[in-house]
């Protein structure tokens, strides 16, 4: 018997990260040393007051065990909406202007679900986060790709998108600090441009700010809230997962224009119960909670920024040092351009047990790149620069 999938699933680009995946699992069968720097997945542990309250929620009231609201606990918005003041100085209205999400990637998927009509047209930053491309086809829409280039400083240039495009579009998609470039954005004047583009052509303009703690160099990264008239277009997504390493607990959450967000409510309550209770308060624990855990995370993982790029910088392979994220963005070096980053990463599995993203897997334009994430031991960093440079030579 044989049921085809939905034409929507099989427009999607085969998932690479699969074939990376798969390829790791040979590399540990082979009982190979393998480093991994592929996926964006802390290995910082929760922090342990974050931990603690989950388990004692868990244990002592049984109550939060019971289905959840979608919308999220009032707990839960009322302390987003005064972390967001505190952090940012901008006023939310809990009850309108904040939704919980089960991690920013569900949330996501979900908005273009809400919105998007088989041919709709989403603006899509190329390389970029997968799901923003996936999610659109998965609704239905079409994508229009906005390149993400060194030469413009991995922005999206606005006078590059055809107005032809511009009028049929639903939606546009930024990310900064962005994944997997690691682009900050200099100038804010850009989302003051990027807010008059989206009222000009009446778009929905969905700022994605999972990296907005993970900043350094004296960095600080700006909600897009915060600017003139952005409420009447915007909304911007947030995550535990990078800034808490919370990955695994799927937790976040999105802010912004209250008629944007109303039927994103009202489609997550037919499709999910929301985000568990006792993983909502320890979220709150996480916001309202000593900020010495972030500081650490972010201390480690410039130390390890340092190292890395320092390593590469021995063997040759320069790589500029990014004020954000966790990852590092790296042009292929002359010797192996041609050779294309998913042949490249397949090799350095294969051959080093040193596990890389090809930058081809976030879009067309991420090719000629590979990114690492800075998700290891910091001594593992020298043992990876090592194989590379036996892979280069």
């Amino acid at each position: 018997m044989k049921i085809i999938p939905s034409e929507k699933l099989d427009k999607l680009p085969p998932y690479i990260f699969s074939r990376i995946n798969q390829l790791k699992i040979e590399a540990f069968a082979k009982k190979l040393d393998v480093i991994d720097l592929g996926m964006g997945n802390p290995d910082i542990p929760t922090p342990n007051h974050v931990v603690e309250r989950a388990c004692d929620t868990i244990k002592n009231h049984s109550k939060t065990h019971r289905y959840p609201q979608a919308k999220g606990m009032p707990k839960f918005r009322n302390t987003v909406a005064e972390w967001f003041a505190g952090r940012f100085d901008v006023k939310l209205n809990p009850n309108t202007e904040v939704l919980a999400l089960i991690g920013s990637k569900e949330g996501v998927a979900h908005l273009c679900m809400t919105y998007l009509n088989p041919g709709d047209v989403a603006l899509v930053p190329d390389p970029g986060y997968p799901v923003y491309y996936n999610g659109v086809i998965l609704a239905g829409g079409v994508v229009h790709r906005m390149p993400l280039l060194s030469e413009n400083k991995f922005l999206p240039d606005f006078s590059k998108i055809p107005a032809s495009v511009a009028k049929k579009a639903k939606i546009m998609f930024l990310n900064y600090p962005n994944n997997p470039t690691a682009a900050i954005v200099e100038d804010n004047n850009f989302y003051k441009e990027a807010i008059a583009f989206a009222k000009k052509y009446n778009i929905i303009l969905v700022h994605d700010n999972a990296y907005s703690e993970l900043t350094f160099d004296d960095y600080v990264s700006p909600t897009i809230l915060q600017f003139p008239g952005a409420k009447d277009v915007c909304v911007e997504f947030h995550s535990f997962s990078k800034t808490f390493s919370m990955c695994g607990w799927r937790v976040g959450f999105v802010v912004g224009n209250e008629d944007i967000i109303k039927p994103l409510e009202k489609f997550k309550s037919f499709v999910d119960y929301g985000v568990p209770t006792f993983i909502q308060l320890s979220a709150v624990q996480a916001l309202t909670g000593s900020r010495d855990c972030i500081k650490e995370t972010i201390n480690t993982y410039k130390r390890r920024r340092d190292k890395f790029v320092a390593e590469l910088g021995k063997i040759g392979w320069d790589v500029e040092k990014p004020k954000a994220t966790m990852y590092l963005w790296a042009q292929l070096p002359k010797k192996v351009k041609d050779m294309g980053s998913l042949k490249f990463s397949e090799m350095l599995i294969k051959d080093q047990g040193v596990v890389c993203s090809p930058g081809v897997a976030f879009g067309e334009y991420g090719e000629g790149y590979v990114r690492f994430s800075l998700v290891t031991h910091d001594n593992r960093f020298h043992d990876a620069a090592l194989r590379l440079k036996k892979v280069l030579k």
